[in-house]
């Protein structure tokens, strides 16, 4: 996700980011060089080469601060992130649990009643389009209990 804006609010002592059709504050308090009245910021400015998806910021003592966006969505916990998040830590669970189990790929595809291009598809982390019912399901093939925290 590419941030659009992003300015800094002392009032509110957070930096306010804008996505694409999402607006978000992040307190100062969770950065490693922190802004006060005494160091306020000096400097704020998109990072393009990090193609758009983090800020920096300097203070007046010269201390530079870098803030990546997933930062920014992980406090504010916005849910398409979260859904990410949780859809790759299931994905690369299961994959660690394919490599470590006794069955063949052949059985789990079998199991699964799916393709073996499903199947692959199903254990790439980078593939956010499969549904975590459908890695539920390959972890439950693979023996393997989900609990809900």
């Amino acid at each position: 996700m590419k941030i659009s804006s992003v300015s800094h609010n002392n009032r509110k002592r957070a930096f306010e980011v804008a996505t694409s059709g999402s607006a978000f504050l992040f307190p100062y308090s969770k950065v490693d060089a922190t802004p006060s009245a005494g160091n306020p910021i000096v400097a704020l400015a998109i990072d393009e080469e990090a193609g758009r998806e983090a800020f920096s910021y300097r203070l007046a003592s010269g201390v530079e601060g870098w803030v990546h966006v997933e930062q920014v969505l992980e406090y504010n916990r916005d849910p398409r992130y979260m859904r990410d998040l949780l859809l790759y830590k299931l994905t690369v669970e299961a994959g660690r649990r394919v490599q470590q189990s006794g069955l063949s790929k052949r059985e789990i595809i079998r199991r699964l009643e799916t393709s073996p291009a499903q199947f692959y598809r199903l254990l790439d982390p980078t593939n956010y389009r499969k549904s975590i019912d459908q890695v539920l399901a390959l972890l439950s093939v693979l023996e393997c209990e989900v609990d809900w925290l």
